[in-house]
């Protein structure tokens, strides 16, 4: 287990996808993350991508959930807001992704746990923002990916506007969410000074387009569309740097010189594309290149653009991928045993960096539904028969193992 955050002890109220993965990192790096939920269980444990559940569990509770303990609380009831707060006072950071004014409601929102303990770090992650005219609005990936530009730019003039395949939204707003966190707490370290820190999925998706919006805005005549123009990989870049079908499969063609593409694609005429004519001529550019990609097969191509050099890549489904040898040379992927009913075998997408040349453990795969609950609370100062009366109270859920 990577011991880097040790010692720190972050408290989680998070439901969804962007929340709880960007916990998931901070628990990856030895971070002693406690995993808030209610009695009935967070939405990801009850929804799933491709309608699949594997060993009891959601694939949405697989993805982003490991390396954390759970308590269940019903926070409704008195007595679990008071163990909320006692969790918080142990903690040196907050992460929740409810929406703007759940937290306040239930007394635990910033200004509510600042007042108690001036040196807290607490992070929200939210669809827009703290405030502003959207702050009602849902957030969630599919609307932002439309509202911000992301599916525009994804879609193409033939099938229009096309979300990405994944959330991308909550996937890099995960990784904001965190970054916020680690700088909050190198702060703290040097000046003693809680933090409040926010991540929102619009600027999510903002900042992924950063290299396409900032050529938008900066150029002095507006393209009339950011629709990605045939095989182009976007608006903002020249033929031929796209995706191209071959005689059995699709081709990705990169950056290269076009009289090497020329020789390698025994093409003559993508030669003549010298100075700016693979932006003025795009379309006839784009032509050319589709045609001669179908006399070869994948393999084929490969065969001959790589002693050459030139840029390319077969384009591969995920059955071809975890084949790939150096996805299994960087340990990608992780199997284990789940901690389900069955403790079936479960296989992860590992944390995606490495530390001093380690890839990180799982050390806790993703828990039943207040697994630790009773841990935690001994922890806390409860004892056995307060515990055993709390949940015949109905302020919490303890998972019997």
């Amino acid at each position: 287990m990577l011991d880097l955050l040790k010692g720190t002890r972050i408290v989680s109220f998070n439901h969804f996808l962007m929340g709880p993965m960007g916990v998931q990192y901070l628990a990856d790096l030895g971070a002693d993350v406690i995993a808030v939920e209610t009695v009935e269980g967070a939405w990801q444990r009850h929804w799933s991508g491709a309608n699949a559940f594997r060993d009891g569990q959601s694939m949405l509770l697989l993805c982003a959930n490991r390396n954390k303990r759970s308590i269940a609380l019903d926070l409704r009831n008195p007595q679990a807001k008071d163990i909320a707060l006692k969790l918080v006072e142990s903690a040196d950071v907050v992460m929740e992704n409810f929406r703007p004014g759940v937290m306040d409601r239930l007394g635990l929102g910033y200004e509510q746990l600042k007042a108690m303990k001036p040196s807290l770090i607490y992070a929200a992650a939210t669809g827009y923002g703290p405030d502003g005219p959207y702050v009602g609005k849902p957030g969630q990936d599919l609307l932002v990916q439309a509202l911000y530009g992301l599916m525009a730019i994804t879609g193409s003039k033939e099938l229009g506007p096309r979300p990405v395949g994944v959330s991308a939204g909550d996937h890099h707003g995960a990784a904001l969410f965190a970054m916020g966190v680690l700088a909050a707490l190198v702060r703290r370290g040097r000046t003693g000074e809680g933090c409040r820190v926010d991540a929102n999925l619009m600027q999510s998706v903002l900042d992924l387009q950063a290299e396409s919006l900032t050529a938008w805005l900066n150029m002095p005549k507006k393209p009339e569309t950011i629709h990605a123009p045939g095989h182009v990989a976007g608006w903002y870049y020249a033929a031929p740097y796209g995706v191209y079908a071959t005689k059995d499969g699709h081709l990705a063609i990169s950056l290269s010189p076009m009289d090497l593409l020329a020789d390698v694609m025994e093409e003559p005429r993508i030669a003549t594309f010298t100075g700016d004519a693979p932006w003025t001529r795009r379309d006839e550019l784009q032509a050319i290149v589709a045609e001669a990609a179908l006399k070869k097969t994948n393999a084929e191509w490969v065969a001959v653009m790589e002693p050459r050099a030139v840029w390319h890549a077969p384009v591969n489904d995920y059955a071809s991928l975890m084949d790939d040898p150096q996805v299994k040379h960087a340990e990608c992927f992780v199997t284990l045993k789940g901690a389900g009913p069955d403790q079936e075998e479960l296989t992860f997408v590992n944390h995606p960096l490495r530390y001093d040349g380690k890839a990180a453990e799982v050390a806790l795969p993703p828990q039943p539904l207040g697994a630790q609950t009773h841990q935690i609370l001994s922890e806390l100062g409860y004892d056995d028969a307060t515990i055993l009366q709390l949940e015949k109270d109905k302020a919490l859920y303890r998972h019997e193992a």
